[in-house]
Formats: structure tokens, C-alpha cells, sequence
């Protein structure tokens, strides 16, 4: 039998470190299996039945006939509703939860992505394009807006908790910088990042597992 519950595979990456926060969070012993780019181990045919798609993260619930889930979307609500953690029970408040978590998955992740390949990997790639960089991050930038107005007057996104909705949207909110995605102005965004970063769990996660050294080259974990 395994030795918990759960596996998680995965790296330092921002879609990554979302599952890491909410198992830290919710002190759920877990084994985590670190994903090598490098090798490849991500696309291999044991990978691949795990998750079709061939990306990281993904997890695996022993306890649930070794059901797997990847996503890390899907991942963060397959946890909350097994646990009965950070996903108020209330219907309203749990649709706006899932709204905010949607908005990341579909807005905030995709656009900060390009972002920061444009930025940091194309030129490398023969492939740059000032026009693309121009309209991810200004993209990027309005998004930021919108959590910024969304977050006045209050310290979660959804209702009055911290809530998987929050540990998405962070690990990609605090590279911002990395991305080259500026906050200047937005105050209540800047102070959610550092109410997040301070918690102990939070910290925890995002040391697991080491960071890839292409990715984050001389940058430290505090710039991304």
C-alpha cells in the first residue's frame, strides 16, 4: 500500500506549486513524485495514462481506486470537495469561488504564460515578437486590474476566506515581476500577495520541490 493517500506529481512551476499550497494548507500527508523536464519523465507512456496531455501536475488518490486527476484547476476542487476544505458548502459563495478559480484557469494563467514566454523564451527560440509580447502582458496588466478592484475593501477573492480560488491565482500573480507584468498602483493586489506569501504553508509549497534552474536562472523564488 502506498504510504498516503495521495501522490502528487509535479514541479516548481506556478501551475505546480497550486496543489502543493493547498496540501500544505490542509496538513494532508502526501508523497511527491518531482517531475524532470529534463528527462522528460512528463511525456513518457506511464506519464501519458496519467494524464493524456502530458503536463504536470498531476495527482494520483490511492485511496479512490487510484483515480488520477490532472488539471491543476480540477485538481484544487478534486482536493476541496475531499476534504471538505477551503470550498464554502454555500451555494452562491461556492459558485463565486469557482468563478474566481474559472477566471485563473482560463484568463490569468493563459495570458501571464504567454507573457512570460515571449519575454523569456522566444528571443532564445528564434521566435520573439514584440506585438505578441505587447498584447500578453497588457492583457495581463488588465487582469491585474480586475483582481485589484475585486480585492478593495477585502482580503480574499471569494466572500470572507481564503479559498482554493486564492492559491490559484497567487503562484502566477507573485511572478509578476518575472513576467514583467507591473503592479505599480495596484495596492490591494500587492497587499493579497503579501498576506499569501506570509503564510507558513505557502512558504513551504513553494520550496517544493527544488526549482528548475533554466527557469528561474538568477531570479530568486522572492522575484517569481
Amino acid at each position: 500500500m502506498p504510504a498516503s493517500d495521495i501522490t502528487l506529481y509535479t514541479a516548481a512551476t506556478m501551475n505546480g506549486w497550486k496543489p502543493l499550497v493547498f496540501l500544505e494548507e490542509a496538513a494532508i500527508p502526501y508523497t511527491l513524485a518531482a517531475v524532470d523536464f529534463g528527462a522528460r519523465s512528463h511525456k513518457t507512456p506511464e506519464f501519458l495514462a496519467l494524464n493524456p496531455n502530458g503536463k504536470i501536475p498531476v495527482l494520483v488518490d490511492h485511496s479512490n481506486d487510484d483515480f488520477a486527476v490532472f488539471e491543476s484547476g480540477a485538481m484544487l476542487w478534486y482536493l476541496a470537495e475531499k476534504y471538505g476544505r477551503f470550498l464554502s458548502e454555500d451555494a452562491k459563495l461556492r459558485s463565486e469561488t469557482l468563478q474566481w478559480l474559472m477566471l485563473q484557469m482560463g484568463g490569468v494563467g493563459p495570458m501571464m504564460g504567454q507573457t512570460m514566454f515571449f519575454r523569456r523564451f522566444a528571443p532564445d527560440a528564434g521566435q520573439a515578437s514584440d506585438s505578441a509580447l505587447t498584447r500578453f502582458t497588457s492583457e495581463s496588466r488588465r487582469l491585474f486590474e480586475v483582481l485589484n478592484t475585486r480585492l478593495m475593501g477585502r482580503d480574499w477573492l471569494a466572500g470572507d476566506a481564503y479559498s482554493i480560488a486564492d492559491m490559484a491565482m497567487f503562484p502566477w500573480v507573485r511572478c509578476h515581476s518575472w513576467a514583467g507584468v507591473s503592479i505599480d498602483g495596484l495596492d490591494a493586489l500587492a497587499d493579497w500577495i503579501v498576506r499569501i506569501d506570509a503564510r507558513p504553508a505557502v512558504q513551504r509549497a513553494l520550496q517544493l520541490p527544488a526549482p528548475a534552474p533554466r527557469f528561474l536562472a538568477e531570479y530568486e523564488l522572492e522575484a517569481c
